[in-house]
């Protein structure tokens, strides 16, 4: 009795090993929506380089309700001394930046929409301000969106040249 005792909590013990993880799971949630930040200087003198940065996430078009990009995981807002960029889980619909630079300023942007998956804005520093203006580019997808919207044309495309090649072969053996 006492041996099919111990049997039992042998095998409950044992299934219970088998069930915990020996190893932690980690999953990844797929491509997630950038923004790049190109610097340009409209002012005299010598450059002046970025210091610090901080994009403002806002939900009302006119910022009232601003408030700083978090830093979870991989999301976060990131400067080197000449751009800047974003990564994120998803944006909100409005942003504005603030930045620090070298020569002691620090200058805030207008408000600008998310341009796309991976955006692309152009920075203007300026005495006082910054201006930031979205640049066009096939970034807009998704690097696979962009890879299938290609792809789609140029079989489109494909299809046109076989079409008109039908159209112009049956046209010639009627006449």
């Amino acid at each position: 009795m006492q041996t099919h005792r111990f049997m039992k909590l042998t095998l409950l013990l044992f299934a219970i090993i088998l069930l915990v993880p020996f190893q932690t799971a980690q999953a990844d949630t797929g491509p997630k929506p950038s923004m790049d930040f190109t610097f340009k200087q409209e002012m005299a003198g010598a450059p002046i380089t970025i210091v610090s940065g901080i994009l403002y996430e806002c939900e009302q078009a006119d910022c009232s309700d601003a408030v700083p990009l978090g830093e979870l995981g991989p999301q976060r807002f990131y400067c080197d001394a000449e751009s800047c960029g974003a990564v994120a889980y998803g944006f909100s619909p409005y942003h504005r930046v603030e930045i620090e630079f070298s020569d002691g300023k620090t200058r805030t942007s207008n408000i600008f929409e998310t341009a796309g998956f991976d955006s692309k804005y152009t920075v203007t520093v300026r005495p006082e301000d910054l201006l930031v203006e979205s640049q066009f580019s096939l970034g807009m997808f998704p690097r696979t969106g962009t890879f299938l919207v290609l792809c789609a044309c140029l079989c489109m495309l494909g299809l046109l040249v076989v079409g008109l090649v039908i159209f112009l072969i049956r046209r010639g053996s009627k006449s």
